[in-house]
């Protein structure tokens, strides 16, 4: 399989929901021109707590998605979509299993 994954749960503080998807759709177009090894990206709102959000990156390797995170204007992007949660919970990962 060999993907790697890079994905966060976004607590966003009410009334920041649209402001939180805009800044994080500019932070992964910004990845998207800016980041070799870069795939796609997804973000995905809970239908019962419209304030949860779940986020993916899916990269080429591991390194490629290392190096994304130590790219100058990474931690501002990322910080600028924290700055408008409660809580956020960021963590990496591979691909285990897939179907279809």
């Amino acid at each position: 399989m060999g993907d790697e994954y890079a994905s966060g749960s976004w607590k966003v503080g009410a009334g920041n929901e649209e402001t939180f998807q805009r800044l994080w759709v500019e932070f992964l177009e910004w990845t998207k021109a800016d980041c070799p090894g870069f795939k796609y990206a997804g973000l995905m709102q809970e239908t019962g707590n419209p304030r949860h959000f779940i986020s993916f990156a899916a990269w080429e390797d591991a390194e490629s998605r290392a190096a994304w995170k130590h790219k100058p204007g990474f931690r501002d992007r990322r910080d600028a979509c924290v700055s408008l949660c409660d809580d956020f919970q960021g963590a990496d990962y591979e691909s285990a299993a897939q179907v279809g």
